[in-house]
């Protein structure tokens, strides 16, 4: 399952906030130094989505706000239960 991500770094907690222009939007706690935001949303969407985080996979925009994500092995309905549950 491909998807677009907007990354919002620095947040107060790790969250995932809804849909913003197409793109699931996820605060983190980390900052964008060091690729430690990028590591930081592979977590958390591995975690959310109760899968090992070797199956997230960053496609492009590693120095972006808006990134590409690839998680193997979760269906669409689970990715869009994600902006049901923590909206």
């Amino acid at each position: 399952m491909v998807f677009s991500v907007r990354v919002q770094p620095r947040a107060s907690k790790d969250e995932i906030t809804g849909v913003m222009d197409g793109a699931l939007k996820v605060r983190l706690r980390a900052p964008a130094l060091e690729d430690r935001a990028n590591e930081a949303l592979c977590e958390h969407l591995a975690d959310v989505l109760k899968t090992p985080k070797a199956a997230v996979r960053i496609l492009s925009g590693h120095h972006s706000r808006s990134k590409r994500v690839e998680v193997r092995g979760v269906t669409e309905q689970q990715v869009l239960a994600l902006v049901t549950r923590e909206a």
